[in-house]
């Protein structure tokens, strides 16, 4: 069994971001669900509580959607909509909720809470956190994929769940964290999540040499954060820093001569988190003798996730590239 552990929680940098029930298993489904062999596939036309609330998911269900309903909008996974995002693809969703079924179905842990349950009784924001697990090659290295929204809640279904779902079938084993609001909170979230990967290494089957940190607006400050300062310096472990940081669309300019090789994708369009910040925070690394790239895709705006059907398609696998360059 996964193992319980503590740490102690330190408080060194607070920051500012950039921003019907299902039936029981065996009962008849409502039609938007489709029926093939023993299990039910969701469809765009899917309620969203009807995912939220499969009994085959327990009591974590509900993370799979933002906590907090007040960021996201739509009845159905065709039209689910988040706060400051627009380019949320409906096929991806419908794909996501269905791997977290399959895998849940056959009995594979796909969700992993990183606090105790006395944890949870003293803080009662801690329970709305935890690892989703998407199981890649037994013994390949780790990521953990963290979603944005501006440190006001987690839109994980199109930031985070999607890339660590392409990064598992990759190979790689990938977890997305949804964490606490706030910058610091969020950030020792982070620093605990790592931590309890490194503890339990062996029994996810995971490499941690060069484990890489993804994120994603207010996510990607957050890799970045625990990339400068390490997962110590927000209570979690003594452990080493990531390999690699992979940042998309936020407009950090903070670095450290500390800082791993980071790679960098942005809109030259986007309202909300500057281009050229990130550009001139890459070139101020790259002086210091940091391993970087970046891209900056013209006419693209804020939150363009995995981007496809946009200009920044398969940025991801160039991603990978970069990270792949710095394995041992």
């Amino acid at each position: 069994m996964i193992k319980q552990f503590f740490t102690v929680s330190l408080l060194l940098l607070v920051m500012t971001a950039c921003g019907n029930q299902a039936p029981p298993d065996g009962a008849l489904r409502s039609a938007t669900a489709v029926e093939e062999g023993t299990t039910a596939i969701y469809t765009t036309d899917t309620k969203i509580a009807e995912v939220m609330d499969d009994p085959v998911f327990g009591n974590y269900g509900r993370l799979i959607f933002p906590a907090d309903s007040g960021y996201y909008g739509g009845d159905i996974l065709g039209n689910l909509s988040l706060t400051w995002y627009t380019h949320i693809d409906p096929e991806m969703t419908v794909e996501v909720v269905n791997y977290f079924r399959e895998h849940a179905q056959k009995g594979d842990v796909i969700f992993y809470d990183i606090y105790t349950d006395e944890e949870k009784a003293e803080d009662p924001a801690k329970a709305n956190t935890g690892l989703f697990f998407f199981k890649g090659e037994p013994g390949a290295k780790f990521a953990v994929c963290n979603a944005g929204g501006a440190f006001a809640y987690v839109g994980a279904m199109h930031d985070s769940f999607p890339h660590a779902l392409e990064l598992s079938k990759r190979g790689y084993n990938a977890f997305a964290l949804v964490y606490r609001p706030g910058a610091q909170t969020a950030c020792e979230d982070l620093a605990r999540a790592i931590s309890f990967i490194f503890v339990n290494a062996e029994e996810l089957e995971v490499d941690t040499d060069c484990y890489s940190l993804w994120g994603s607006s207010a996510g990607a400050r957050m890799a970045a954060w625990l990339g400068s300062y390490g997962p110590a310096a927000f209570g979690g472990d003594d452990l080493p820093r990531p390999g690699t940081v992979v940042m998309q669309y936020t407009g950090l300019s903070e670095y450290s001569p500390d800082d791993p090789p980071t790679y960098v994708c942005v809109g030259d369009s986007d309202g909300i988190a500057s281009w050229r910040t990130m550009q001139r925070r890459l070139e101020a690394m790259s002086a210091l003798g940091i391993d970087t790239e970046f891209h900056c895709y013209p006419g693209l705006g804020h939150g363009f996730g995995l981007g496809t059907g946009t200009v920044a398609e398969g940025w991801l696998d160039d991603a990978v590239a970069f990270w792949e360059n710095h394995m041992k």
